[in-house]
């Protein structure tokens, strides 16, 4: 038997809500496991996402990074800018691809602070594409479910 982990998550969220919480007589433990079974349904919605989400928003950044590089006053940030770009993910495992993610992150901000000093057009162009990036990663991560 292969695990099905969606089916899982999907079958225990149900059973969480549905099933056990209006059996439950304090509401506080009834509230409890309600919550318990919406964040599984939201463990299901990220699990499915996990990797695509990544790759995407590491992409996203890289792009970004290769695009911004030409602005940057700063020959260390701009050499790390060139190395961002040129990157790939080369190993698909969630922890993996979260680690690549808090790293690009990091570039992300230290590019931030640079532009922020610098007063040119050129600057202002690669902060409104920062900012687009943040928009663009905050929808990424949004749950369908919406916020519990």
């Amino acid at each position: 038997m292969k695990p099905d982990i969606d089916r899982f998550l999907d079958v225990a969220a149900a059973y969480l809500m549905m099933e056990l919480a209006p059996t439950l007589g304090s509401g506080y433990t009834q509230s409890n496991v309600g919550i318990l079974g919406m964040m599984l349904a939201a463990v299901r919605e990220e699990f499915d996402r996990a990797a695509s989400r990544r790759v995407e928003e590491n992409r996203a950044m890289r792009r970004l990074f290769g695009e911004a590089a030409p602005v940057v006053q700063d020959p260390v940030l701009q050499q790390r800018l060139h190395e961002a770009a040129q990157g790939d993910e080369a190993d698909f495992a969630i922890s993996a691809l979260e680690r690549s993610n808090a790293s690009l992150r990091q570039t992300l901000i230290d590019l931030q602070i640079h532009v922020e000093g610098i007063d040119t057009p050129q600057a202002r162009r690669v902060e409104e594409a920062i900012w687009r990036e943040l928009a663009a990663s905050t929808e990424r991560r949004r749950l369908m479910m919406g916020p519990f």
